[in-house]
């Protein structure tokens, strides 16, 4: 270890300087000094005016320097921005286009590359010359992906990072737009998402809204190493809407299936959804004579059109199967859903399907079916949609539909012990705005 010479002088002082030494010697006695505390004292009648100046050196140990044996590696991390591949980021990491291209080449990485997300992070250690050693790649959901370097080839697997899930409680007030208002109050598009189609079946969100409603939400979020990593679940929510309160809590049965009821137990999942899409215009009523806009003459129009901006998504109304998925004359494309009792749903001059739409394929309700466009016979995109029981149309906004059935009394139990709490939480966050109480 090396050694540090330390020098102490000593030398002849008049009375004056004495004095002066006394009072400083006194007032610094106590203060250490390079690590050592040093004691002074002076005996009565001391004689200090024939002191021989004398050299003494100590060897002392230096403590070892921290971190030195973390000394041979080194931590970079990188931040998935928008626009990104997987590539430019592993660039910004200084990881070279050939250790890229292999890392490319892992069929892990290879997958995560085509599911990237921004605001997720990338850690890369390696060697002090640069060489990579492991890189850590966060995923949207799960675990993140770790990839080790052993010998001339990468391994991949899963990290072990547990996953940490909390409750968190928002409200606030609409001003001019739901998705306005859930912004501002901080919450994620999803859950103001399923909040909308949550009370659907009771709110209609394109005419309904006021200025001045309110709302509170209670979710979930999953959260990895202390940073949230995916959106949970909702577990209940409240709208006031024109000051008539509308409540849903998240219950789950025996079976494990989830879905939606009043506090009071009623389902909040009727037969049918009020509409096929979140947020829309109606630019068509159901008419028996309406001047086409396209063909110049009048006709029956058996449905109702939605404007819409194109790759709106459009939902399942209810519960059914695929009847028809393909081109149909003026409807363009088209989806025919075939429900219970002699019920069908028509969505017409879509722009594209969602994937696995398909004859005989069974959908929910609120599931996406397709999206929005103008093929077919249509001036501008909107979504033409009809009603049809027994193979005659119906008006969709005035027709009697059928609802779900209510909550079974064998069940009323379980869910009393699974929403109370949240029904009580709810009556507490009524008139507040809350920014977070996890």
């Amino acid at each position: 270890m090396p050694l540090t010479k330390l020098r102490i002088l000593t030398y002849r002082m008049t009375g004056a300087e004495r004095r002066f030494s006394l009072r400083t010697l006194v007032a610094l006695s106590s203060l250490p000094l390079f690590g050592v505390v040093a004691a002074f004292g002076l005996a009565p009648d001391t004689a200090t005016t024939n002191i021989t100046p004398e050299t003494i050196t100590e060897a002392i140990t230096l403590p070892a320097l921290a971190g030195a044996a973390n000394s041979g590696t080194f931590e970079r991390e990188t931040v998935i921005q928008s626009g990104d591949t997987i590539a430019s980021a592993l660039g910004r990491l200084k990881i070279d286009d050939l250790e890229i291209q292999r890392l490319l080449a892992t069929d892990a990485v290879r997958q995560l590359a085509t599911n990237i997300r921004a605001g997720k992070h990338i850690q890369a250690t390696t060697t002090p010359d640069g060489q990579l050693l492991s890189i850590r790649f966060e995923r949207r959901d799960g675990p993140a992906l770790t990839v080790l370097h052993q010998g001339d080839s990468y391994i991949a697997q899963d990290s072990s990072d547990q996953i940490e899930t909390r409750v968190v409680m928002r409200s606030g007030h609409i001003v001019s737009s739901l998705y306005g208002a859930t912004d501002g109050a901080g919450i994620p598009d999803k859950i103001a998402d399923k909040m909308a189609e949550t009370f659907s079946t009771s709110l209609d969100f394109r005419e309904d809204l006021r200025r001045g409603d309110t709302f509170s939400v209670i979710y979930t979020v999953n959260y990895r190493n202390g940073e949230p990593v995916s959106t949970g679940k909702l577990l209940a929510a409240e709208f006031v809407n024109a000051g008539k309160v509308h409540r849903a809590v998240l219950f789950s049965d025996a079976s494990g299936h989830e879905s939606y009821y009043t506090p009071e137990g009623e389902s909040l999942k009727k037969g049918f959804l009020r509409s096929p899409l979140e947020f829309s215009r109606v630019t068509s009523n159901f008419s028996s004579s309406r001047m086409h806009p396209v063909l110049g003459y009048a006709r029956a129009h058996t449905g109702v059109d939605f404007g819409a901006p194109t790759g709106t998504r459009v939902k399942a109304t209810s519960d059914a199967t695929v009847e028809f998925a393909g081109r149909k004359g003026g409807y363009g494309n088209l989806v025919i859903l075939r429900h219970q009792n002699g019920y069908e749903t028509y969505y017409g001059h879509l722009s594209a399907f969602a994937p696995g739409i398909r004859p005989g394929r069974a959908v929910s309700q609120g599931d996406v079916i397709a999206y929005v466009g103008a093929t077919g016979v249509a001036t501008g995109p909107h979504l033409h949609y009809e009603v049809r029981i027994a193979g005659r149309p119906y008006n969709p906004l005035s027709v009697k539909l059928p609802g779900s059935p209510p909550l079974a009394a064998a069940q009323r139990a379980r869910f009393l012990q699974q929403t109370a709490n949240w029904s009580d939480k709810l009556g507490l966050l009524r008139g507040t705005n809350l920014a977070a109480l996890d």
